[in-house]
C-alpha cells in the first residue's frame, strides 16, 4: 500500500477515533499541554514586554535574552530537566513537567519581543500627548499604546501558539502522550499509516490554530480601533 493510502487507511479506522489511546484523547492532550505552555508563557512575557517598551529600560536584554532562548533546542531542554523534574514527581516528572517546561521557554521569547516591540513603536508624539492631557502611565499604556500594538502583541501570540504545537510532539519520545504519541508508536513499529497520520494530525492541528488566531488578531484588533476611535 502507497504512503498516502496507508495514512488514509489508518486515519479513517474507527478503531483510532476511540478509547484513552485514540485520536480525540491524544488530541486533547496535545491541546491541554499546549494551551496550558501558552498560557503560562503569555503571564510571563507579555507584561514584562509591555513594561520593558513603555519604560525603555533594559531593552537590550530583550534582544539579547530572547535570541538566547531560541536558540535552545527544545529536546535537550526536556532532556536537561528531566533528571530535575523526576525527583519532584517519578511519573509526571518524566513525562508531563519537563515538557511543559519547555514549550514555556519556547513560547516566551516571540511573545516577549513581540510585546516590547509593539509598544515601544507606538509614535512617541501620541504618548506626550497622552501625559499632557494629565493621563497616568498605566492609563497610557493600557488605553493608547495596547490598542495601537494589539496587531503586533497578537502576532507574537499566534507565532508561539503555532510553534508550541507544533513542538510539542518531542514531549512524545519522553512518554508523554498527544498526538506525538502516534509518531514515536508508528516509528517504532515501522507503522507509516500511524507515523504519517500523527504527522497529518498535527499538521492540521498547527493550521487550524493559525487560523483561528487570525481571525480573533482581526476581532481584536477591530475592538481596538474602535475603542481607540471613541476614546
Amino acid at each position: 500500500m502507497d504512503l498516502i493510502g496507508a495514512t488514509a487507511a489508518w486515519l479513517s479506522d474507527p478503531a483510532h477515533w476511540q478509547g484513552a489511546n485514540g485520536i480525540p484523547s491524544r488530541l486533547f492532550e496535545h491541546v491541554a499541554l499546549s494551551g496550558g505552555s501558552l498560557a503560562l508563557a503569555t503571564l510571563v512575557a507579555l507584561p514584562l514586554g509591555l513594561w520593558i517598551g513603555h519604560t525603555g529600560r533594559i531593552s537590550w536584554l530583550v534582544v539579547t535574552s530572547a535570541n538566547a532562548w531560541r536558540a535552545l533546542p527544545s529536546f535537550a531542554v526536556i532532556g536537561l530537566l528531566v533528571p530535575f523534574t523526576t525527583v519532584l514527581d517519578a511519573n509526571l516528572g518524566f513525562t508531563l513537567y519537563p515538557t511543559l517546561v519547555a514549550m514555556v521557554v519556547l513560547a516566551g521569547p516571540p511573545i516577549l519581543v513581540n510585546a516590547y516591540q509593539g509598544v515601544a513603536d507606538v509614535d512617541t508624539d501620541l504618548v506626550e500627548a497622552a501625559r499632557a492631557m494629565g493621563m497616568k502611565e498605566r492609563q497610557i499604556l493600557l488605553g493608547v499604546e495596547m490598542p495601537i500594538a494589539l496587531p503586533v502583541l497578537a502576532t507574537g501570540i499566534r507565532s508561539a501558539a503555532v510553534q508550541v504545537i507544533a513542538t510539542a510532539t518531542l514531549g512524545s519520545a519522553f512518554g508523554f502522550g498527544g498526538l506525538g504519541r502516534f509518531i514515536v508508536l508508528g516509528d517504532a513499529n515501522k507503522d507509516n499509516g500511524e507515523l504519517f497520520g500523527g504527522v497529518v494530525l498535527v499538521a492540521a492541528l498547527a493550521l487550524t490554530t493559525l487560523g483561528l488566531f487570525l481571525l480573533l488578531e482581526r476581532r481584536l484588533v477591530s475592538a481596538g480601533l474602535a475603542r481607540r476611535t471613541a476614546g
